[in-house]
C-alpha cells in the first residue's frame, strides 16, 4: 500500500505543525517509556536494590534505538503494548531484563509519558497563543483611532475603534493564556505509585520499609524533570481522568476564543471593511471567480468547534473510571488527547497568519460608520438644542419623527440617510455646527486610550516570557 492507498488523518497531511507532531509520534512516546525505565531503575539501585552500573548503562545505551518492528511482532503475540516494548527493550539490553519494570505496572509509563506530553504539548499550545496575542497587540495599536462602526445584537451601535475591537480579541486570548499557565503551574506527576495505587509492590521489594518508597517516588518524579512537590499523592491506577477534561477545558476554551475572533473576521469581510490574506493566485470559488471567501477563518471556525467537542467526552471518560480503574478509556484517549493538541495547534496558526496579515480597508470602514452615524448623533444633537435653549421634550420630538422617516426611506427605497438634511431645516437647530456633530471620534469615547492602556500594561510581561517564540507569520498548508 503507498500513502494514498489508506487513511492518513488531516491534523497529520494539513494543519498540525511539526513540533506538535513531534510531541504526540510514537517515537517520543516509546523513548519516553525508556528513560522512566531508566530512571526507575536508577533510583532502584541508589536505594539499594541489587541492580548493577552495567544493567543501567545497557538501558542507558538504548533510549532512542526503538525496534517498531519487533515490538509489533511482541505486541500481536502477547497482545500487550507495555510488555511489548519491555521485551524489545530486554532483546536490545540483555543485561537489564531481569529488572526492567521491576515492581511497576504498566501505567508508570503510560500515565507518567502522557502527563509528560500533556505538559510539552501545553507549553507549545502557550507560545502559539502568545504568538497571535502578540500580533493583535501590533495591529491594536496601529489602527487604535480608526473610528469604526459597532455592533450589539448584530445591529449598529455607538462606534468604536478597529484597534480597541482587536485589542478586546486579544484580552479574550490572554484569559485563555493565563488557564493555560495556570494548568502547567498545577500539573502534577504520577510517580511510582504501583498497581492500584497502594505502592504495594515497591514495599515488598523493599522489605516494608515505607522510607525507601517514598524515597523511590521523589527520585523518579525528580529525574523525570518534575518538582517532588509536584506529584499525586494518591491515585488508583492511574492518574485522575479529571486532569484530562481540565486540559482539555483549557484547549477548548482558547478554541472558543479562536472562533469568535474568525467569526467576526468573516462578517467584517461581508461589509468589506476587514480582510484576512489572500494570496495572488488564490481561488475564493471554482464557480464564481470574483470572491474572496475568508477560507482561513472559516477553517479554524471548524476546527475550534471540533476542539471544543472533546470536552464532553473527557468529562464523560472521568466519570466512568470504576473504582480503582477500568480500562475503557484508553483506546478513546489516543484519540482525543493528541487530537485535541493537533486541532488547536493548527488553529493557533492559521491565526497568526490572518492577524499578521489583516488588510484594512479604511475608506470602507468611514464610509459604513457615516452611513449610520446620523442616527447615532441625533443624541448629541439634542443635547446641544437643549443647551441653545431648546425645550427637551419639543427637541426630541422633532428628531423622532425625522429619524423614522429617514430610516423608512433607507430601508424602504434603498435611498441614503438623509437624516441630518432634514434636521439642517428645522430652526430649533440652527445654531448647531453639524460638521462637529458628525466627527466620528467624538463618538468613540476612551477607545484609543483604552487599547494604549491594554497593551501597555498587559503585553510587555507577554513579549518577554515567550521572547524566543514570537516569530514572522508562518507558510499554510492548503
Amino acid at each position: 500500500m503507498t500513502e494514498y492507498d489508506r487513511y492518513r488523518s488531516p491534523l497529520e497531511t494539513r494543519y498540525a505543525s511539526p513540533q506538535m507532531q513531534v510531541i504526540w509520534s510514537a517515537q517520543r512516546k516509546f523513548s519516553t517509556w525508556r528513560r522512566l525505565w531508566l530512571a526507575l531503575a536508577q533510583s532502584q539501585q541508589e536505594l539499594g536494590l541489587e541492580i548493577s552500573d552495567e544493567q543501567i548503562e545497557q538501558i542507558q545505551s538504548h533510549l532512542d534505538d526503538i525496534d517498531f518492528d519487533a515490538a509489533a511482532k511482541y505486541e500481536k503475540k502477547l497482545r500487550h503494548d507495555v510488555m511489548a516494548h519491555v521485551y524489545t527493550l530486554g532483546d536490545q539490553a540483555p543485561l537489564a531484563r531481569p529488572i526492567l519494570h521491576l515492581g511497576a505496572t504498566s501505567q508508570f509509563v503510560n500515565c507518567n509519558t502522557e502527563l509528560i506530553l500533556l505538559r510539552d504539548s501545553l507549553q507549545l499550545i502557550a507560545q502559539k497563543l502568545a504568538r497571535v496575542i502578540d500580533a493583535l497587540g501590533t495591529f491594536s495599536i496601529e489602527n487604535r483611532d480608526l473610528p469604526t462602526l459597532a455592533f450589539t445584537h448584530y445591529q449598529p451601535a455607538q462606534p468604536t475603534t478597529v484597534g480597541k475591537r482587536a485589542a478586546v480579541w486579544a484580552y479574550d486570548l490572554i484569559l485563555c493564556l493565563e488557564d493555560i499557565e495556570y494548568r502547567l503551574d498545577s500539573l502534577r506527576f504520577r510517580g511510582v505509585k504501583g498497581t492500584t495505587g497502594t505502592q504495594a509492590s515497591f514495599l515488598a521489594l523493599f522489605d516494608g520499609d515505607e522510607t525507601r518508597v517514598e524515597k523511590l517516588d521523589e527520585l523518579v518524579t525528580k529525574k523525570m524533570g518534575w518538582p517532588i512537590e509536584q506529584r499525586f499523592l494518591v491515585t488508583g491506577q492511574t492518574y485522575p481522568r479529571l486532569v484530562d477534561a481540565q486540559v482539555m477545558g483549557n484547549l477548548a476554551t482558547t478554541a472558543s476564543a479562536i472562533h469568535k475572533i474568525a467569526t467576526d473576521l468573516r462578517l467584517l469581510a461581508n461589509h468589506k471593511e476587514l480582510e484576512e490574506p489572500f494570496g495572488t493566485d488564490q481561488i475564493g470559488s471554482s464557480a464564481m471567480a470574483y470572491k474572496r471567501n475568508p477560507m482561513r477563518c472559516e477553517r479554524a471556525c471548524a476546527m475550534s468547534r471540533f476542539v471544543m467537542s472533546l470536552v464532553q467526552n473527557s468529562l464523560n471518560t472521568a466519570a466512568t473510571q470504576w473504582l480503582e480503574r477500568t480500562l475503557d478509556d484508553s483506546a478513546n484517549r489516543r484519540l482525543v488527547l493528541p487530537e485535541g493538541f493537533l486541532a488547536l495547534d493548527g488553529v493557533l496558526d492559521i491565526m497568526h497568519n490572518v492577524v499578521s496579515g489583516l488588510v484594512v480597508y479604511e475608506k470602507t470602514i468611514r464610509s459604513n460608520l457615516m452611513a449610520e452615524l446620523p442616527f447615532m448623533a441625533s443624541e448629541n444633537i439634542l443635547m446641544a438644542a437643549v443647551r441653545d435653549g431648546a425645550d427637551r421634550q419639543e427637541a426630541h420630538e422633532i428628531i423622532r419623527r425625522h429619524s423614522q422617516d429617514a430610516a423608512h426611506l433607507v430601508k424602504s427605497e434603498g435611498l441614503p440617510n438623509d437624516l441630518l438634511e432634514r434636521l439642517k431645516t428645522e430652526p430649533m437647530f440652527a445654531k448647531i455646527d453639524f460638521n462637529e456633530v458628525l466627527d466620528p471620534m467624538a463618538y468613540v469615547g476612551r477607545a484609543p486610550e483604552q487599547v494604549d492602556q491594554f497593551v501597555n500594561e498587559t503585553l510587555p510581561s507577554i513579549r518577554e516570557r515567550y521572547a524566543e517564540d514570537i516569530r514572522p507569520p508562518i507558510e499554510l498548508k492548503v
